[in-house]
């Protein structure tokens, strides 16, 4: 049991840091009135990369 309450707890974290990403561009796109969703594009892939890079980091070796 204590398996799966690392990989739940992991897949929780990414999901949290990728919404956060993306509502934080989302309200910067809407902030700055801007046409196409640059800042919604950039965080979100940003918040992916940066959930992976913390999921790699946390992988035992």
């Amino acid at each position: 049991m204590n398996s799966y309450q690392k990989f739940l707890g992991a897949a929780f974290q990414m999901l949290v840091t990728i919404v956060a990403g993306v509502f934080a561009g989302r309200y910067l796109d809407a902030y700055f009135f801007t046409d196409k969703p640059w800042f919604t594009i950039i965080f979100s892939l940003g918040s992916i990369a940066f959930a992976l890079l913390a999921l790699i980091k946390s992988l035992p070796k």
